[in-house]
C-alpha cells in the first residue's frame, strides 16, 4: 500500500505525518534508525500496552525499551515527568537516542516534554492511539505537563521528527473516549471550516470504522499543518496560533476545578465550545440561532454542553486567570465571527464571563 502523508512546514524543518501506511513507515524508520547504531526508547502507558500488546514489537521496538506508565490525566505530572527522565538516565541514554511516544494525548505531551528536556533535547517521535491525538496533539510540538494550579503550565515548543497516525488503533478505543477526540474535530470545524462543520452536521455519528473517518482526521491535521507554520511558537499579537484554543479557556479551567480526569480533556472542550459560542452571541459577533447550532452538533457526538455537576464560579475563574493567553492580566477568548471563522478576543468583562458559568451549571 502507497503511503499518504502530509508535511508540516516549518520555518528551519519540515515533518511527516504519515496516514495509510503508518505502521510500515515506522518500521522503515525505525530500522535505519538502528542501523545508525541510535538507541530508542518509548513511553506508553498501561491502558495502550494492553489494548495493543504486540503492535510495538511488529513494529521493530523490544520490550526493555518500552516504559509504561498508569494511563489517566494524572500522569501529565511533576512525578512522572521525572520519573520518565530519570528511566533515560538509568538506561545510558544519550544525545542519539530517540525517543517515541505510544499513547493518547497525555502520553504525547508528556514524552515530548521528556524529550525535550532530556539533555538539553533529543529526537521525538509521535504514534497517536486516541482520535484527540491523531487530529490534535500529537502535531504541532506543544508539549508539556500539568501542574496542581493549571493546565499544561509547564512545558516547551518541541517538534516531533514525525508522526504515524493508524486509525485501525481507534478500533479498541472506547466510546466515551472516541467521541473525547470528536470534540477537537467539532473544534477545527468552527475555528476555520465551515465545509467540514456541515460534513459533521451531516453525519448520524462517526466510528473508528466509519469511512468519513481518515479524510476528516487527515484535515484536521492539515488545518493545524498551517496555523502551526504560520506562528509555531505563539507570538503572534493577534489570531494565530492562538486560534486552536477554541473552548479551551473554558475547558481548562473546567479539568483544573474539578480535578484531572474527572472530565475528559473533550469533555470539557465540548462545554467550552458552547460557552465559546454563547460568548460569542453575547458579544455581537453572532446570531443567538448559532447557539442551538453548536449544541446540536456537540451532543450529536455524545457530548456533554452543560456541567455535570455544579463548580464555584469563583474557582472557575481564578483558574481562567492563569491561563496562558492571557495579555496584561486581562483574560483571552477565541471567539467566532462567524462558524467557521475565529478571531482572538481581548478584554472581556469577567461579569459576563461569571454569567455564562452559570448557565453551564457553575454555582
Amino acid at each position: 500500500m502507497k503511503t499518504e502523508t502530509l508535511t508540516v512546514e516549518l520555518a528551519e524543518r519540515r515533518y511527516p505525518i504519515y496516514f495509510t501506511a503508518a505502521k510500515d513507515a515506522l518500521k522503515t524508520d525505525l530500522a535505519a534508525l538502528r542501523s545508525g547504531g541510535r538507541r530508542v526508547q518509548v513511553i506508553s502507558d498501561a491502558r495502550v500496552l494492553h489494548a495493543h500488546p504486540n503492535y510495538l514489537a511488529q513494529a521493530g521496538f523490544e520490550d526493555s525499551e518500552i516504559l509504561s506508565l498508569p494511563a489517566g490525566e494524572p500522569t501529565k505530572s511533576l512525578q512522572y515527568f521525572s520519573q520518565s527522565l530519570s528511566a533515560l538516565a538509568n538506561q545510558s541514554a544519550n544525545r542519539d537516542c530517540a525517543l517515541f511516544a505510544f499513547g493518547g494525548g497525555v502520553i504525547g505531551d508528556l514524552a515530548g516534554f521528556v524529550a525535550a528536556s532530556y539533555l538539553r533535547g533529543i529526537d521525538f517521535y509521535q504514534i497517536p492511539t486516541t482520535l484527540l491525538a491523531m487530529v490534535d496533539s500529537s502535531v504541532g510540538g506543544k508539549t508539556g505537563i500539568n501542574l496542581p494550579e493549571g493546565k499544561n503550565l509547564v512545558g516547551a515548543f518541541w517538534q516531533p521528527k514525525a508522526v504515524y497516525i493508524d486509525t485501525a488503533l481507534l478500533e479498541t478505543l472506547p466510546p466515551r473516549e472516541f467521541a473525547a477526540g470528536l470534540a477537537e474535530v467539532i473544534k477545527y470545524g468552527l475555528l476555520a471550516d465551515s465545509e467540514l462543520l456541515e460534513n459533521l452536521f451531516a453525519l448520524d455519528g462517526l466510528a473508528a470504522d466509519s469511512p468519513e473517518l481518515p479524510a476528516i482526521v487527515r484535515r484536521c491535521c492539515a488545518i493545524k499543518a498551517q496555523v502551526v507554520a504560520e506562528d509555531e511558537t505563539e507570538t503572534a499579537q493577534a489570531d494565530g496560533r492562538a486560534l486552536l484554543n477554541l473552548g479551551h479557556t473554558f475547558a481548562h479551567a473546567i479539568e483544573n476545578v474539578a480535578g484531572y480526569g474527572e472530565y475528559l480533556h473533550g469533555e470539557a472542550v465540548g462545554i467550552g465550545l458552547s460557552l465559546a459560542t454563547r460568548l460569542s452571541v453575547a458579544l455581537g459577533q453572532l446570531p443567538e440561532n448559532e447557539i442551538a447550532r453548536v449544541d446540536q452538533v456537540v451532543r450529536q457526538f455524545q457530548l456533554p454542553t452543560q456541567l455535570r455537576a455544579p463548580l464555584r464560579v469563583g474557582d472557575l475563574m481564578a483558574a481562567m486567570q492563569r491561563d496562558k493567553k492571557n495579555r496584561g492580566g486581562r483574560l483571552r477568548f477565541v471567539t467566532m465571527e462567524e462558524l467557521g471563522n475565529a478571531v482572538t478576543t481581548d478584554g472581556v468583562d469577567t461579569k459576563l464571563i461569571e454569567s455564562l458559568w452559570r448557565d453551564a451549571g457553575a454555582s
